[in-house]
């Protein structure tokens, strides 16, 4: 496996794509909501970030309404959430917009969480990944469905240092909640 150099201390961006949402007649994309599996998903997702240790210090969020209610419902699942700023660029952001706004985090954070859309996150994820632990790496180029956490680690002195291959995806799930 061919791992990223770099120096300076780990960071971990944490790519979570919103929940499922909901198609209602009339509704802007920006402001279409959740479906009922993004509902039960997102929480999930947010179960799953915590017992990974995947916490961040930071969430940087698309202002669409179906990202900021996937953000509500990931970070109740923790006893203490981070801030979050919610970004407009965010909202179909393709790589280099994302990049942008990832660039702009304080030097501080060292985990950083990035909710948003497809299909900006599917090619941002490899695009950054100079490799991947087993299979993740082929597992999200060949899909990045709604509430998919994907994790990247690489060792950098701030945000403005993370390039195109210069991290390792070291995890890649889809956590779905239970049907009631």
């Amino acid at each position: 496996m061919n791992r990223p150099a770099g120096t300076g201390p780990l960071r971990r961006l944490v790519v979570l794509r919103h929940a499922k949402s909901a198609w209602p007649e009339g509704v802007e994309d920006h402001r279409r909501p959740l479906a009922p599996r993004g509902l039960r998903d997102a929480p999930a997702a947010g179960r799953a970030l915590a017992a990974a240790g995947s916490l961040p210090d930071l969430a940087l969020c698309s202002t669409a309404v179906r990202a900021r209610r996937t953000w509500e419902l990931v970070s109740a699942e923790w006893a203490t959430p981070p801030p979050v700023h919610y970004d407009g660029r965010l909202y179909a952001a393709g790589v280099p917009e994302l990049l942008a706004v990832v660039h702009e985090v304080p030097p501080e954070v060292r985990t950083l969480l990035l909710i948003g859309h497809n299909p900006g996150l599917e090619e941002l994820v490899p695009a950054l990944a100079a490799d991947g632990l087993d299979d993740t790496l082929d597992r999200v180029r060949h899909k990045f469905p709604t509430s998919a956490i994907a994790v990247l680690a690489w060792h950098g002195a701030g945000w403005p240092a993370l390039a195109p291959g210069a991290a390792l995806l070291t995890s890649f799930t889809v956590p779905r909640g239970r049907k009631r």
